[in-house]
């Protein structure tokens, strides 16, 4: 018979309560278990010793057994000390997805052309101001309204 230690919930809606529990693979989730061996109350604070409870010799004993830890249980057992930390590796979870990578992708495009837009617009002032700072064009408006009024 093929054991596992998992978690069985216990806890009303909203309320989570699991009990640790050495159970037959086949058996459903909340449902007939071989030995409770433990309980874990996730709405506790994470530094609390309330938090998770666990009968260290009846955790060993079906360890011994041959029984398999599942993932979250694996972690409370690494905790304790009772089994050595599995590398855990995942590169997909940190992706985001499809849409937004795409809108990732749509505002560094945007960055990217108001960069541009900056860049030029800080060129074309330079190539600018010489024509701009040029008084030869006002000059003559000015002596053209200074010999007006000579003429008068």
């Amino acid at each position: 018979m093929a054991m596992k230690i998992r978690l069985a919930r216990a806890g009303s809606k909203k309320r989570p309560f699991y009990r640790i529990v050495a159970a037959d693979t086949r058996a459903p989730r909340d449902g007939r278990y071989v030995e409770k061996l433990g309980t874990y109350n996730p709405l506790l604070a994470k530094d609390s010793e309330e938090r998770v409870k666990m009968d260290v010799d009846r955790v060993k004993h079906w360890l011994a057994e041959g029984a398999a830890p599942t993932d979250r249980v694996s972690r409370f057992l690494e905790a304790a000390g009772l089994v050595d930390k599995k590398e855990r590796s995942n590169p997909q979870r940190a992706e985001p997805g499809k849409k937004a990578q795409e809108r990732a992708e749509e505002k560094a495009s945007k960055a990217a052309d108001a960069a541009e837009a900056a860049k030029a617009a800080t060129e074309a002032p330079a190539e600018e101001a010489p024509a701009e700072d040029a008084p030869a064009e006002e000059a003559p408006v000015e002596e053209a309204a200074a010999e007006e009024k000579a003429a008068e």
